[in-house]
């Protein structure tokens, strides 16, 4: 169905506002971008971001308007982790099968090219504007320099509030009866380093691996850029006695780098001065219910969905909330209250869904991924997957190079983890874990 176009406002110019306003012009609406922040293109991003993983999902998102090649040239793929664990060489385990990598990209590098596109598709930015109220029933938004100074009303047809985690449009739907809402902190940490390019330009690691040294209750890790450089990020504990809080000295840095990152300490550019200059920041699992108001107020990704980023699919569920949107867009024409009502139905348990499997992932990549009886799980359950492709898809395979529902990828995820159980109680199932016998139970309790 074709639309009548409307005069529509979204809040947040981040990577979900930029590409919901490049949808919706292609639609043929009007489209203003408010964002109390100044335009990214012309300062230099914060020293506050873990890069990217672009999977499955987000690369959909970016194809169906037609702007996935304008991004792979500042990606780059990863086809596995490099698991850097004290005392042993550094492994490899692969992502998924041949051909299948999920994709690092810059936060800032990927922002301001999707602020480019969204302009060049006919996107009005209105930078350094802060909304300090919004009329929900109407859908006029107020902005101003200060909260108590004058205001600018400005009227719309509709909203979609795309400004993130503590978003100011969910605040106002928030004072509204019988929303649910609740944030979740977790008590990790991250604070992000940079490991610099040789200087040839080439990069001092594998730059197609995600690099992870897992330490059980944190970890660091690393993600190639096409300069050569390594966006790392370090997760701690905010207290305790190995964490952020205990380290406030540069000997103290120092030594915590030298005792438990080893191989890499000396190759971390300004180790100390990143380490005490760049933010410690908090992760978040936010929710909430409703994600609309009637056909005039809709949140997209993090306003309507924070998670934690252990899996890497914060951009890409919010990409896809996008994707969906448009869906229903086509089906629905001018019927927003349909639209807007089947798209927060069929989300939320998708959202629900990925916030559960994101904080699972980070137990998994920093107390797991270095234990033999985990690794001997996943390699059965690899070998098993090989034999019997259309009957054991990994839960992360499903996540990451799949379109399928993350609720479907949660419930089947857990019901192989019940079956894997069983499994690794085999006695020696490190001897016989490729026989028939291992295979022959699986598909029993399948």
């Amino acid at each position: 169905m074709v639309q009548t176009p409307k005069n529509i406002a979204i809040i947040g110019s981040g990577l979900v506002g930029s590409l919901l306003a490049i949808y919706l012009r292609k639609i043929g609406h009007k489209v203003t971008v408010f964002d109390r922040r100044p335009d990214i293109r012309t300062i230099k991003f914060s020293g506050r971001s873990i890069n990217l993983a672009m999977s499955n999902r987000g690369w959909r998102s970016l194809n169906a308007v037609g702007i996935g090649e304008k991004i792979k040239d500042i990606a780059i793929p990863l086809d596995k982790r490099a698991m850097h664990v004290n005392d042993k060489p550094v492994y490899f385990q692969k992502y998924g099968k041949e051909g299948e990598a999920i994709w690092s990209i810059s936060r800032g590098i990927l922002n301001k090219r999707m602020i480019d596109l969204a302009e060049e598709a006919g996107t009005v930015f209105r930078f350094d504007e802060k909304v300090w109220d919004v009329n929900l029933p109407e859908a006029k938004i107020y902005t101003g320099e200060t909260e108590k100074g004058k205001w600018t009303e400005y009227q719309f047809d509709i909203i979609f509030g795309c400004d993130g985690a503590f978003s100011r449009v969910r605040h106002k739907m928030q004072r509204r009866s019988r929303f649910d809402y609740s944030q979740d902190f977790i008590d990790v940490g991250y604070k992000e380093l940079t490991i610099p390019a040789n200087e040839d330009g080439t990069h001092k690691l594998d730059k197609n691996s995600f690099h992870i040294w897992p330490r059980g209750e944190f970890m660091l890790i690393a993600m190639p850029n096409i300069d050569g450089s390594f966006t790392c990020t370090l997760f701690l504990p905010f207290e305790g006695k190995v964490s952020f809080e205990s380290l406030t000295t540069v000997d103290a840095a120092k030594a915590f780098f030298k005792e438990y990152f080893p191989n890499v300490r000396k190759e971390i550019e300004n180790l100390t001065k990143d380490f005490f200059q760049n933010p410690t920041s908090a992760m978040v699992t936010m929710k909430c219910y409703p994600w609309t108001y009637w056909n005039k107020v809709a949140l997209v990704g993090d306003s309507a969905h924070a998670i934690v980023p252990f899996y890497g699919q914060g951009m890409n569920a919010g990409f896809e909330d996008i994707f969906i949107l448009n869906k229903l867009m086509k089906k629905y024409g001018d019927d927003w209250d349909a639209i807007f009502s089947e798209y927060q139905k069929e989300r939320k348990p998708n959202a629900d869904a990925i916030a559960e499997l994101s904080y699972r992932n980070f137990v998994e990549m920093s107390r797991k991924t270095a234990d033999p009886k985990f690794l001997l799980q996943k390699k059965i359950e690899k070998h098993f997957a090989a034999l019997h492709p259309e009957k054991w898809i990994p839960v992360y395979s499903r996540v990451t190079f799949s379109d399928r529902p993350y609720a479907e990828a949660l419930a089947i995820g857990d019901m192989q983890e019940a079956i894997m159980k069983q499994v690794m109680q085999i006695p020696n199932i490190e001897e016989k874990w490729d026989s028939k016998e291992v295979e022959e139970m699986i598909l029993e309790l399948l």
